[in-house]
């Protein structure tokens, strides 16, 4: 990214279910999210698939696509991701063919390989132990492709089975990674890449640029696509960005002792009595997560896009309250001069709250 291109941003929402709420409303909350987002100039907004969750309402990240994408005019709505691995790839390219129909060129298709849950509930979903075990993601993303080209060699089974609607577009697709693993198959196959930093820091940088690197032009795309996901917490001060992201200390915490739950508030996290080792987890878990001001956190944000190569950042932010959560992603559109959070008027951000 050269220091001309303005960064874009981008949304990655779980739909968090905070302690004291209800999953229906973190849903809600979620397409009041993408509503906010779009006013604020946000490029994407993309949902997640986990299951067996408590403190997360989003296994079914296509449902959520067609809901926010009614809510929302022009913001592009995708998966990050759809975990194929649970999913047969003729269902995956109709629930997407169906989306791009109702919503064309605003659909993006992010596809992992992780189960998204723990082993038994992967088992649950995918019904066998063959499938759990099987490491065969290019071969499914190769089936996937091939349904959504038509392009079954004359004597593959399938190649009388169609995936309907027949007659519209592709939309574009990304592999999301936390390894290089996920840099070398999109590079291969011509596809798009979004790292995930937010789960494994370290590789990010180095993946992406050899994901870019060996990048071979292909149909989907002669040039590569890449963007990089981070978790952020913003406040108008570094000390009230850090006060939100106590909530995020103790639910990882929670998932590391398999304590899952509703996400923690911030009375809940500062009263809980960390042990020692409890605090050094949490001070080395931090660096998955970028808390600050907006000044602070356009500076680190900049600085890793860079060396990434990127002009894209995808922002997960989980805090427990919904409107501090709104706050932080306009706090960050205000630092990055995003197009929404400039040019709208502040009664006009006012009554998108």
């Amino acid at each position: 990214m050269s220091a001309e291109t303005a960064l874009r941003l981008s949304v990655l929402d779980l739909s968090p279910v905070p302690s004291g709420g209800t999953a229906a409303a973190a849903l809600r909350n979620t397409i009041d999210l993408a509503r906010h987002a779009e006013a604020l100039g946000y490029a994407r907004f993309w949902l997640a698939e986990h299951h067996n969750a408590a403190g997360l309402a989003s296994p079914v990240p296509e449902v959520m696509i067609g809901h926010v994408a009614d809510a929302t005019s022009r913001i592009r709505v995708g998966s990050g991701g759809v975990m194929l691995p649970n999913h047969a790839p003729l269902k995956v390219a109709e629930t997407f063919r169906v989306l791009e129909a109702l919503h064309p060129g605003r659909i993006d298709l992010g596809l992992g390989r992780a189960p998204g849950t723990d082993s038994l509930t992967a088992l649950a979903l995918r019904r066998s132990r063959e499938a759990l075990t099987a490491d065969d993601f290019p071969e499914q993303l190769a089936e996937l492709l091939a349904f959504f080209d038509d392009e079954f060699p004359d004597d593959h089974p399938f190649r009388r089975v169609h995936a309907i609607p027949e007659g519209v577009a592709t939309p574009p697709i990304w592999i999301l990674g936390s390894t290089d693993y996920g840099a070398h198959l999109a590079a291969a196959v011509g596809l798009g890449f979004a790292f995930a930093h937010h789960i494994n820091p370290q590789p990010a940088v180095d993946a992406l640029r050899l994901y870019r690197d060996r990048f071979r032009p292909s149909a989907r795309g002669a040039e590569p696509r890449a963007l990089l996901a981070v978790a952020a917490v913003c406040g108008e001060t570094d000390e009230r960005a850090d006060e939100l992201a106590r909530s995020f200390d103790l639910a990882w915490l929670r998932i590391r002792q398999g304590r899952r739950g509703t996400y923690p508030s911030v009375e809940e996290a500062t009263a809980y009595p960390y042990t020692a080792e409890e605090r050094e987890f949490v001070r080395a878990n931090r660096e998955r997560l970028l808390v600050g001001s907006p000044a602070a956190l356009r500076e680190r944000i900049g600085r890793l896009a860079a060396a990434a190569g990127v002009d894209e950042v995808m922002v997960l932010t989980m805090v427990h309250d919904h409107a501090a959560r709104r706050r932080s992603y306009e706090l960050l559109a205000q630092a990055f001069a995003l197009g929404g959070a400039s040019e709208r008027a502040p009664e006009a951000l006012a009554a998108a709250r």
